[in-house]
């Protein structure tokens, strides 16, 4: 029985159904099958799951992010990073990196800034002559951003299953996040020169004055969340809840472009958005019960534990197998199926929770612009109307540079706890 479910799961996956309908068939007709498990755990874990204070989070981050893009927010940010990068040779895609980088600490959806700033440096990138591949390249890769500079929904819901501390792995994200986005950076700077990417104007100094000072409630809004995270002056789900509020003042009051009556519209939008992760999460923990009594568990574990090489092999099999599991799963979903199992054997062999998860969110965070699933991929080649294979070709040079700072990560795992540590030193 159990290979027929992993074949149904194979060809759901093949044919397109969504990963979360496929957990959830998968998960119904095998406890179905057993005499052992009663059918309604199916529907307990699935509400169980959903169950938490933390996973409130998830929508409440997703609708800050749709409240910035509804009140223009989002471009005063890249009208602001315009101003100040874009006299260089591959302006836009240089913003487009920054941009990514100041939303991802805002929104804490790779998905949210996809949808947001795609839909703006998409067309504008192709009408100042950016190839299709290097405009949907750009936006896709800077976008995974946000699953790892700090907050971040990924993080939030790892931070759940390990059992650590969310402001400590926030913290552990905060400098490879930066150094992704100059890593991103320096590739456009390599192919603005072989590609002869176009140029603006230089913006004059009152000009970028102006536009920074209209843009400074957005731009203070990062500081003001991790901030307040960091502190302890409130959760990371309170910190979600406060940047709506935020957004929603900002919107209303300051730039005065939120109109009320289009709430209700924003906030259907979110639940629909929000409905996917949380649904497949839900799906992950009936399924996560059938694995268990199948003891996947016990032989995944004794894999791991028996392991050969240490921490350096560890890692990098780790690495494997969430870069082969993102290519087809949601992050979410992927976590709650297989951290519990991973996370014991990395405990024993010396690593820490907070590395583990920072490493799995990073390696996930690519497979969002990795075929077939990649969703990044997905929304940004929608956006350019060309197909997922030409997307993933421009995405690639960054995807590459990623990686490289991917392996930074795991070749020095014990670097990467240093501010965590000075800020959270009763966690160490």
């Amino acid at each position: 029985m159990a290979v027929l479910l992993v074949v149904m799961f194979v060809v759901f996956v093949a044919i397109g159904v969504p990963i979360s309908f496929a957990l959830g068939v998968v998960s119904f007709a095998g406890i179905g099958s057993l005499n052992a498990i009663p059918n309604t755990v199916v529907f307990s874990k699935m509400f169980n799951g959903l169950n938490s204070f933390t996973l409130l989070a998830v929508p409440l981050f997703i609708l800050a992010a749709n409240l910035m893009n509804e009140g223009e927010i989002t471009e005063k940010l890249i009208d602001c990073c315009n101003s100040l990068v874009g006299h260089f040779r591959g302006g836009l895609a240089y913003s487009n990196v920054l941009v990514s980088m100041i939303f991802a600490g805002i929104s804490g959806s790779s998905q949210a800034d996809t949808a947001g700033v795609g839909k703006i440096f998409i067309p504008s990138m192709e009408k100042q002559g950016y190839d299709k591949g290097t405009s949907v390249g750009v936006t896709a890769a800077s976008s995974t951003l946000g699953s790892i500079i700090p907050p971040s929904i990924t993080m939030v819901v790892y931070a759940g299953i390990a059992n650590v501390s969310t402001g400590a792995l926030f913290m552990s994200g905060l400098v490879p996040g930066i150094l992704l986005g100059l890593a991103m950076m320096s590739v456009v700077k390599l192919y603005s020169k072989k590609k002869n990417f176009p140029k603006s104007d230089r913006v004059p100094v009152k000009q970028v004055i102006r536009q920074t000072m209209d843009s400074l409630p957005a731009l203070l809004t990062p500081i003001i969340l991790i901030g307040g995270i960091v502190s302890g002056l409130f959760t990371p789900t309170e910190s979600a809840a406060f940047a709506c509020i935020y957004a929603l003042i900002v919107g209303i009051l300051y730039y005065k472009t939120i109109k009320v009556k289009n709430l209700p519209r924003i906030l259907i939008e979110t639940m629909k958005m929000s409905s996917l992760s949380l649904f497949a999460l839900a799906t992950a923990n009936a399924l996560g019960e059938l694995l268990s009594y199948y003891q996947l568990n016990v032989a995944v574990q004794s894999f791991f534990s028996n392991m050969s090489g240490g921490k350096l092999v560890f890692l990098l099999v780790v690495v494997a197998f969430f870069m082969f599991v993102g290519t087809f799963m949601d992050a979410v979903p992927a976590m709650i199926l297989f951290v519990p199992i991973i996370l014991p054997a990395a405990v024993n062999l010396g690593i820490s929770p907070i590395i583990l998860g920072l490493i799995i969110v990073v390696t996930l965070a690519l497979g969002l612009v990795t075929p077939p699933y990649g969703l990044c991929l997905l929304i940004a080649s929608s956006i350019s109307g060309i197909t997922i294979e030409d997307a993933f070709k421009g995405t690639l040079p960054y995807f590459l540079s990623s990686l490289a700072v991917l392996a930074l990560l795991v070749l020095f795992p014990d670097l990467w706890l240093a501010i965590p540590a000075a800020v959270f030193p009763s966690l160490f």
